[in-house]
């Protein structure tokens, strides 16, 4: 039997801790579990979301009138084929454990995705990437509750419209699919040079004793992480708050006569893309406390935005906007938000 709890706070599942109120919530940690969640919301006309750890979520002040689903479900299995191993994840699985335990096994393919909080469920909405990895390389398929028809069923990787930070289970998967599984696709042995720059650096001021393995890029990527991201348990905050955004190449030629220091990646269709890091540095928001708001950017990294003391989410979202007039006004590049406001 279901708990459902009533009224509840939604600034609880987020790590930004703010937001309006739920007027359902319960804890999912079997498919039955979720089929019996959808059948009493369905029962009673109620929308419904289903969310992991809340790292990818900034919840609206309004709140929500239906049932949030607190996706718990567990699993780790894996299947050997030679020197392949298909992971199948359940989506409730904390996501760095899910990391830690692959390149503790040797495992290569998601190492560099180290200290990303969430949970595996969350991966292939946001196709989540770091360091030179990310997941719609290893992702073979997902597993889903369909709203449509009452089942789980199965999505493979080439029907999940990947691209940079984007996926079709934010748009028009989103009300049709909860995630309640994962398979990725991991390697046995070690990654192969070059490793992304800022690892080649740490490895470069941190030599291995031995073999690059997965364990030691994991060990790099969780200590330049920790050196500069705060920890969500502790700080409130939602990870890097916008995405790096990506334009044309006639209007990085532009900008890079009038600020030739700009960084950027090219890519291969002649788009480059610049690190909004650096763009929010440019515009005086590095190391920025906002007393009206309660909202900062941490010192270490301008992505990050920080709750300091933000009395409601319209206080984040102030602050979001004047960050994001600021770029748009000196440099003509709007930067996107990446965590999801909800509902």
């Amino acid at each position: 039997m279901l708990k459902i709890d009533e009224h509840v706070s939604l600034a609880n599942y987020s790590t930004m801790r703010l937001g309006g109120e739920a007027a359902y919530v319960t804890e999912i940690h079997s498919r039955d579990d979720l089929k019996e969640a959808f059948q009493w919301a369905t029962e009673r006309q109620l929308p419904m979301l289903m969310i992991g750890g809340g790292s990818n979520i900034v919840w609206r002040d309004e709140g929500f009138p239906g049932l949030i689903m607190v996706n718990r479900i567990l699993g780790y299995e894996d299947y050997v084929s030679l020197d392949s191993h298909f992971i199948t994840v359940g989506a409730g699985e904390i996501w760095d454990t899910v990391v830690g335990r692959s390149a503790a096994a040797g495992l290569t393919g998601i190492e560099a995705l180290s200290l990303i909080p969430g949970t595996a469920g969350a991966t292939p909405v946001q196709n989540v990437g770091a360091y030179g990895q990310e997941i719609a390389q290893v992702l073979t398929s997902v597993e889903v509750f369909d709203r449509t028809t009452g089942q789980l069923t199965t999505v493979p990787t080439e029907a999940c419209g990947f691209a940079y930070r984007r996926s079709l289970f934010q748009t028009e998967y989103r009300e049709r699919f909860f995630i309640t599984a994962i398979t990725l696709h991991l390697t046995a042995g070690n990654p192969f040079p070059p490793y992304y720059s800022a690892v080649e650096k740490y490895l470069a001021e941190h030599p291995a004793t031995g073999p690059v393995t997965p364990r030691v890029i994991r060990d790099a990527v969780i200590a330049i992480r920790s050196a500069k991201l705060p920890d969500p348990a502790v700080v409130a905050n939602n990870g890097s708050f916008f995405a790096n955004p990506i334009i044309d190449g006639r209007t990085f030629m532009e900008l890079v006569g009038t600020y030739p220091t700009m960084p950027n990646w090219p890519s291969e269709d002649g788009r480059v893309k610049v690190p909004a890091a650096w763009l929010i540095e440019q515009v005086g928001y590095k190391d920025a406390h906002d007393a009206k708001t309660g909202m900062a950017t941490w010192p270490a990294q301008p992505l990050v935005l920080v709750n300091e003391h933000a009395r409601s989410t319209a206080d984040a979202l102030q602050f979001r906007d004047s960050i994001i007039a600021a770029v748009q006004t000196k440099f003509g590049i709007t930067l996107t938000q990446e965590p999801e406001l909800l509902p």
